[in-house]
This record gives structure tokens, C-alpha cells and sequence, in this order.
């Protein structure tokens, strides 16, 4: 059984925040990243509900798919931060069972100089696209093809 730790926290060792990105199952009839979605953690939390039960909930900002299948070029499923009309992030309460694996995500860069600013704490923030890398490991490779 594998085990792995997503973090949602505001400060890390008196550092900066530490919000993963993770798949998440949104359709079992598909596989692969058809069957996922990214997101990225904001908050884990649980409540009991009146009837008694304890629900583990986490809240979550959404990455929408940019086309409907790889880039041809790099092999990688492509994503960006899911806005609301509003400009806002599109975020939403999930029941921590639907969380598949953490993922990991590069920026797409694009042609310009990557300032000398641009780090893991603050790359989420300031890319708006972003390579779904399944290259970080044997699980994600598996998954995000």
C-alpha cells in the first residue's frame, strides 16, 4: 500500500504556504486524466453532520483541461486555474475519498526570460497554464497519460 502526504498549510517551518496539487475522480466509466481532474488543495477540514458522521473534506481550487487530449510536442495534458465569471477561483468542497494521487505540474513558460522571483511557492500563482508532468514518478506516469 502506498502512502503519500498532500499539504495544505498556511506556513511551512516558518516559510512560505504549501497547497498541493492533486487528481481527483470525477468519472469511473473513463481512465486516465479522462477519469481526473487537477486541483489544488486549499484546505483540509472534516465536520459531523447531525446524523453523527464524520466527513473529511478538503477545499479545492479547480485546473480546467486546455484541449481535449495531450500536447503532441510533449506528451503532456495541459491545465489552467478554473476561473468564475468573476474573475474568482472556482473552488468547491470534495469528500477526501475522491482524491486519487498528488501531481505535479510545470509552468508553461512560454518565450520570455523565467524572472529570477519565479520559484515552487509562488509559480502557481503567477503562470495561468500549466504542463500536467506525469515524468515525476512511476504512479503519476501511470495515471496522467
Amino acid at each position: 500500500m502506498q502512502h503519500e502526504t498532500i499539504h495544505a498549510i498556511q506556513m511551512w517551518h516558518c516559510g512560505p504556504a504549501w497547497y498541493d496539487t492533486i487528481f481527483i475522480s470525477t468519472d469511473d466509466t473513463s481512465i486516465g486524466m479522462l477519469s481526473m481532474e487537477v486541483t489544488q488543495v486549499l484546505c483540509f477540514f472534516s465536520f459531523v453532520y447531525t446524523n453523527g458522521h464524520s466527513y473529511s473534506c478538503a477545499l479545492i481550487h479547480w485546473f480546467d483541461h486546455i484541449a481535449n487530449g495531450p500536447n503532441k510536442l510533449t506528451g503532456m495534458w495541459m491545465v489552467r486555474p478554473s476561473l468564475m465569471e468573476d474573475s474568482s477561483k472556482n473552488i468547491s468542497v470534495i469528500h477526501v475519498d475522491s482524491i486519487v494521487h498528488s501531481t505535479h505540474l510545470l509552468p508553461i513558460f512560454g518565450h520570455e526570460q523565467v524572472p529570477q522571483s519565479v520559484n515552487y511557492n509562488n509559480s502557481l500563482d503567477l503562470y495561468h497554464r500549466f504542463y500536467v508532468n506525469h515524468f515525476a514518478g512511476h504512479h503519476a506516469f501511470g495515471l496522467a497519460l
